[in-house]
């Protein structure tokens, strides 16, 4: 069971779970094109994706989703609220729904999902179990982590976990007050701190490996991410590995694996 990312970041965010031969994506947020070439280099076939589950429709999270589905024929696994928001591409695929009380099978992936708060139609935190009961959960864009989010996150193996901005560079960062209003309130994003905070409450003995994603490339930097992270982490005893995703993928292929095998990079 394998994470590729394939970008993450402010102008685009999508990731590959490759399991048996099929491909699951996490959001697509670059153009089917890009997608493609992105996931050729990192040496997986485009051929082998069995579906997009998606956290919410903007466009750095689902630009290519309607298309690269429709282009594979590979369903679409998102909210009503999302699905409903991308109809207006005009692309015909299939839909598989998501929610609190809905467990999705696509392939050797079990997906489901849980809200999350940010401004948009219906955005959710995602979960993906694969055979052996190797889980993975995917948070970002969610302005604040509610009990729910705490609690969905719970016992995964794996997680990808926004890490937008610092705080202070925020503030420093030219933007207008209502924009980093928007970013650092409820329906933004979490900040390193923010990050820090909820691994520090979801950490347990069986978390291997951490993925920071959505890093603003003006409001944060790969160093005030990890320092604030990792310090957190290090308090929890944490002895997998930390991951910083990076905007120009694909990175190199890690390795997710259960409590009783450490993760590695291939």
């Amino acid at each position: 069971m394998n994470l590729i990312v394939l970008g993450s970041g402010s102008r685009g965010n999508c990731f590959a779970l490759v399991c048996d031969g099929a491909v699951l994506l996490i959001d697509a947020g670059f153009s089917a094109r890009e997608i493609e070439r992105r996931l050729e280099l990192a040496g997986v076939a485009p051929t082998a994706l069995i579906g997009i589950a998606l956290t919410h429709e903007h466009g750095d999270h689902a630009a290519g989703a309607t298309r690269l589905a429709a282009r594979h024929g590979a369903p679409i696994l998102a909210s009503f609220g999302t699905w409903r928001a991308l109809a207006a591409t005009g692309e015909r695929c299939d839909y598989l729904p998501l929610g609190m009380a809905t467990t999705t099978v696509a392939g050797p992936f079990t997906v489901n999902a849980c809200p999350t708060s940010h401004d948009a139609a219906e955005p959710i935190a995602l979960g993906v179990t694969m055979p052996g009961g190797v889980s993975l959960g995917a948070a970002y864009d969610l302005g604040r982590p509610t009990q729910a989010v705490r609690w969905f996150l719970r016992d995964r193996h794996c997680l990808i976990l926004e890490a937008n901005h610092d705080e202070t560079l925020l503030r420093t960062s030219g933007y207008p007050v209502v924009v980093q209003q928007r970013i650092a309130g409820p329906g933004g994003h979490l900040s390193n701190r923010d990050a820090a905070r909820l691994l520090d409450e979801v950490h347990h003995d069986g978390l291997q490996t951490v993925v920071l994603a959505h890093l603003s490339q003006r409001c944060n930097s790969e160093e005030a991410a990890r320092g604030t992270v990792m310090t957190s982490l290090s308090a929890r005893g944490f002895r997998g590995d930390l991951v910083l995703a990076e905007q120009d993928g694909p990175m190199a292929t890690i390795a997710i694996r259960g409590p009783a095998q450490q993760s590695l990079f291939a």
